[in-house]
């Protein structure tokens, strides 16, 4: 990426084709409403994706990923779950996801050339009108301001608000990653499954955090704080293990260093690093928070995970297959990203609708912003959890907390009375 040349404008075209994993037939509710490339149309270079999966309950709201081997396949996927959260967290918002094929760690050094780009993704998805953009992996509060800047000097306030979310607080928006909004739904989770089975308890419990970044720091601190034992963490640079536990402090002093965890100065027993990274989620725990890339879990090592629960801070860390094994032969519960990790999508979907709603806008601010947020997302995904469980009282036995999980949203996407819980 040290070669990276900034491209002269971006534009979007429609991905050709529409094609989807089935092999014979799909029928259209299985197909996004739009998929396009975005690329440099002087050189024909394709940049990254823009996906809009289904707008039934309103425009689709997703964020902006940056990754060096990011597909289009990759963000038609995470659209779709994008879609399943809005709907299972009842929100007013459908399914969308965009990304650019970039080096995130080369553009944060790079801010000036980072800006940039960002300023000609905006300029290319403004036309895209059925997105609203926010946070995701490699992007944060700043470059959504940047979007926001573009989209108003496009005049997108003239036919109703439109906006990019996520934004910082000085300028109106709610910082999704500074307030942990995202762990503090993974968090309800735990303790919900804590009330619903007493096998379950967070106190003295050990976990794993991989990908210890936003979400997986936050969520580490919270459950540190609710009495657990952070036994490993992981980064791109290094996984440390340590059955005594990890200095949560020290992590997260070295995570925004060159070299981010491999800086890590307490005690460990082990230390994973290149191919054998992801040695760390076959560590012993009670809880492993898969919080990185999507396919963490496969065929591949579920036979060596070692934990009781998988709480997914990441979207799709596995896929039902692989659930399916790990419930019903290796009795390990998988808490489902698009029930469980809803925290920063709720931040976003409160931040747009206080920008366009000033009676809204006042009671929330009466509450208190992030006490608001806070009770939200605690209750939305307390609410869904207890209800997945109801529901598989009355099950087979072998049913996931996915499939029930995904029943639950579909319902809601299929719903003639499209409520919300804002």
């Amino acid at each position: 990426m040290s070669t990276f040349k900034l491209p002269s404008r971006l534009v979007l075209e429609p991905a050709p084709g529409r094609t989807t994993n089935e092999r014979f037939s799909c029928t259209d509710d299985r197909l996004p409403d739009s998929a396009c490339r975005i690329l440099d149309p002087d050189s024909g270079r394709i940049h990254g994706f823009a996906v809009v999966d289904n707008t039934r309950r309103g425009p689709g709201l997703g964020g902006i990923r940056l990754a060096r081997d990011l597909t289009l396949g990759e963000v038609k996927r995470l659209a779709r779950v994008m879609t399943l959260k809005n709907s299972g967290a009842n929100l007013p918002y459908g399914g969308g996801k965009s990304g650019l094929i970039a080096d995130p760690s080369f553009l944060d050094q790079n801010p000036e050339l980072k800006s940039d780009l960002i300023s000609m993704l905006a300029e290319a998805m403004f036309e895209l009108a059925s997105y609203v953009p926010a946070p995701d992996m490699g992007t944060d509060e700043r470059d959504l301001q940047i979007i926001h800047e573009v989209y108003s000097r496009r005049g997108a306030g003239s036919q109703g608000f439109r906006g990019a979310t996520g934004r910082p607080a000085e300028d109106g928006g709610i910082p999704i990653d500074g307030w942990g909004l995202t762990a503090h739904g993974l968090l309800a989770a735990l303790e919900t499954l804590e009330k619903i089975d007493d096998r379950f308890k967070i106190k003295n419990s050990r976990v794993v955090v991989q990908g210890y970044g936003n979400v997986g720091s936050f969520t580490a601190i919270k459950l540190q704080q609710a009495g657990a034992l952070i036994v490993g963490a992981s980064d791109i640079h290094a996984g440390l293990w340590n059955p005594q536990g990890l200095n949560v402090d020290e992590l997260n002093r070295v995570r925004h260093s060159p070299q981010g965890l491999q800086n890590y100065t307490g005690e460990i027993q082990k230390k994973f690093t290149g191919k054998n990274l992801d040695w760390l989620m076959e560590a012993p725990c009670e809880f492993l928070v898969p919080a990185a890339r999507p396919d963490s879990i496969t065929s591949r090592n579920a036979d060596r995970i070692q934990c009781k629960v998988i709480l997914q801070g990441a979207n799709t860390p596995s896929n039902k297959m692989t659930e399916y094994y790990l419930n019903n032969r290796r009795g390990i519960l998988s808490l489902n990203d698009f029930i469980v990790n809803v925290g920063g999508v709720i931040g976003c979907a409160v931040e747009m609708k206080m920008a366009s709603d000033p009676e809204y806008r006042d009671k929330v601010r009466k509450t208190g912003t992030r006490t608001y947020l806070e009770d939200l997302i605690y209750s939305t995904v307390s609410r869904n959890v207890e209800e997945i469980f109801r529901r598989l009282k009355d099950s087979p036995e072998d049913t996931l907390f996915r499939e029930q999980a995904l029943g639950l949203a579909e319902e809601r996407l299929d719903s003639k009375q499209k409520e919300s819980w804002l």
